[in-house]
């Protein structure tokens, strides 16, 4: 069984939001599905498989920049603040503080909701660290 999970954090890398897919899915399922739990913010940092035109029109509706390169088949490159982008590894630091759970890491639990309520709650440890 494979998955991706999608997550919204906040300014210091805490976890706000998720939402799960299969693994073989676009990751625009999961950024259009947490494109109403998103906060009011100035910027969102996200890599490049969430590059497309309507997210990034949905992003400045709501008065949020998106700092997202491009895909590399993009015909006409995008611009974006690559000073900021380089604050993404607070997600990837996020993420790997999930990973020292050892049942999210391994992944015992088969049922995705179980795993996924796994996740929440050791989301909810972490935010209050």
């Amino acid at each position: 069984m494979n998955t991706k999970l999608h997550a919204v954090t906040d300014q210091n890398g805490r976890p706000l939001s998720f939402f799960m897919t299969a693994g073989q899915i676009s990751d625009y399922t999961g950024a259009s599905a947490l494109l109403d739990s998103l906060p009011m913010a100035q910027w969102l940092l996200a890599d490049r498989g969430y590059d497309a035109d309507w997210f990034r029109d949905a992003l400045e509706k709501k008065g949020i920049r998106p700092c997202i390169p491009g895909r590399r088949s993009r015909e006409k490159p995008v611009k974006y603040d690559r000073r900021k982008y380089k604050r993404r590894n607070r997600i990837e630091i996020m993420f790997g503080r999930l990973k020292d759970w050892r049942r999210v890491a391994t992944r015992y639990d088969r049922c995705p909701t179980v795993f996924f309520s796994a996740l929440c709650l050791a989301a909810t440890v972490i935010f209050w660290l």
